[in-house]
C-alpha cells in the first residue's frame, strides 16, 4: 500500500490502464509535457510517449469529436475537458452522440470513452470553473456519472471507468485532489460502478450525499453523534446510475433521510433520490425526505462562494429536523 492523495490514484489509475491496454489513449488541453492543470497527467507522455497523450488544440468540442471517431475504431480514449464548466462547448459530442452510439447502432458501435474533468467549489476558482453540472450529465441517457470521495475510490472507479464499454462522465472534486491522503494499493484493482458505499453505519437517520459533501457529512454525523444521532452516511460514487438498492435498505432501518449535495437545489440529483425514496420506500418513513443544497442562483463569484456552499452546519439542521419531525 502507498499513501496517496486523489490526484496520484487518479495518476495511478491512468497509468495502469495504459500499460494494461496499448488501445489507451490519454489527451486533452496541456495534458502532455505539462501533465494538465493540475498535474493529474504528470509523467505520463514521458512514460508512453506522444501518440498515446498528447495536447490537444483549445476546442472542447474537437476534442469530444476526436474521442468519439477514436471510440468507434476500437480505441479507448480518455479525453480531458479542463474544468467542467467547459462541457457546454461539447454537449452535443457527449450528451447527442457518444451517449446514443450504441442505441442507434443496434450495439454494432460502442464510445467506450472516459470523459475526466476537475469541478466543484471551495477553492476559489474564476466563473465556469467550479460549477457543478452533473445533473446535465445524469438527466442524459447513455450516460454513466461517476464522482469519487476518497484516493482509494478514486483509482479503482477510474480504472472500471476506462474498462467500460459505455461512456462514463468521471468527475474529479478539485477540493479534494490535495486535500489528504489514504492507503491506496499499488496493484490494479477496480471498484463497480454504480454501488454506492457506506462509509458511516448508523440507526437513526440515512445521509445520502457524494464528492466533497460526503466528507461535510461525515463531520456533521460525528457532531450529530455527540447529541446522541447516529446517522448513516451513504457515499453514491456513482450519481448515474444510482444505486437506490442500498439507499432503500438503510432507510429501511433508519425510517429518516437526507440528500446533501453541492449543486443547486434545481440542479444535482437530489431531487430524483429523494422522490425515488419517497416512491420506494414511503411506509419506512417517519418523516419527509430533506435536501441540503446551494440556493438557486448561478454560482457565485468567489468572495461569495463561503456562503452560498452548503455547510456542516446546514446538514446537521435537516439531520434535526426529520429527527423532531
Amino acid at each position: 500500500m502507498a499513501q496517496m492523495t486523489m490526484i496520484q490514484a487518479i495518476t495511478d489509475a491512468m497509468r495502469t490502464e495504459l500499460k494494461n491496454d496499448e488501445d489507451v489513449l490519454v489527451f486533452g488541453e496541456d495534458v502532455g509535457l505539462n501533465g494538465g492543470v493540475f498535474r493529474a497527467t504528470e509523467g505520463l507522455q514521458e512514460e508512453f510517449g506522444e501518440e498515446r497523450v498528447f495536447d490537444t488544440p483549445l476546442a472542447e468540442s474537437g476534442i469530444s469529436g476526436l474521442a468519439i471517431g477514436l471510440g468507434l475504431t476500437g480505441f479507448r480514449p480518455v479525453m480531458e475537458i479542463q474544468f467542467f464548466g467547459f462541457v457546454f462547448e461539447t454537449m452535443d459530442g457527449v450528451a447527442g452522440q457518444m451517449a446514443r452510439m450504441r442505441y442507434r447502432s443496434g450495439g454494432n458501435y460502442h464510445s467506450p470513452i472516459t470523459v475526466r474533468s476537475p469541478f466543484g467549489g471551495g477553492v476559489k476558482t474564476p466563473e465556469l470553473h467550479a460549477d457543478n453540472l452533473e445533473g446535465l450529465m445524469a438527466q442524459s441517457p447513455g450516460l454513466k456519472v461517476v464522482i469519487p470521495s476518497t484516493p482509494y475510490d478514486a483509482k479503482g472507479l477510474l480504472i472500471s471507468s476506462i474498462r467500460d464499454n459505455d461512456p462514463v462522465v468521471f468527475l474529479e472534486h478539485m477540493k479534494l485532489y490535495r486535500s489528504f491522503r489514504e492507503e491506496v494499493p499499488e496493484e490494479e484493482y477496480t471498484i463497480e460502478l454504480g454501488k454506492a458505499d457506506i462509509k458511516r453505519e448508523g440507526k437513526d437517520v440515512t445521509i445520502v450525499t457524494y464528492g466533497a459533501m460526503v466528507h461535510t457529512s461525515l463531520r456533521a454525523a460525528d457532531e450529530l453523534a455527540e447529541d446522541g444521532i447516529e446517522a448513516e452516511v451513504i457515499d453514491l460514487r456513482t450519481v448515474s446510475p444510482v444505486d437506490m438498492e442500498t439507499i432503500i435498505e438503510s432507510v429501511k432501518k433508519t425510517n429518516r433521510a437526507i440528500v446533501v449535495q453541492e449543486a443547486q437545489r434545481q440542479a444535482g440529483i437530489a431531487a430524483n433520490v429523494a422522490a425515488d425514496i419517497s416512491e420506494e420506500a414511503i411506509l419506512h418513513l417517519e418523516a419527509p425526505v430533506l435536501r441540503v443544497t446551494a440556493p438557486d442562483t448561478v454560482y457565485p463569484f468567489s468572495a461569495a462562494e463561503d456562503v452560498w456552499l452548503p455547510g456542516t452546519k446546514d446538514v446537521i439542521e435537516k439531520a434535526k429536523a426529520v429527527i423532531d419531525f
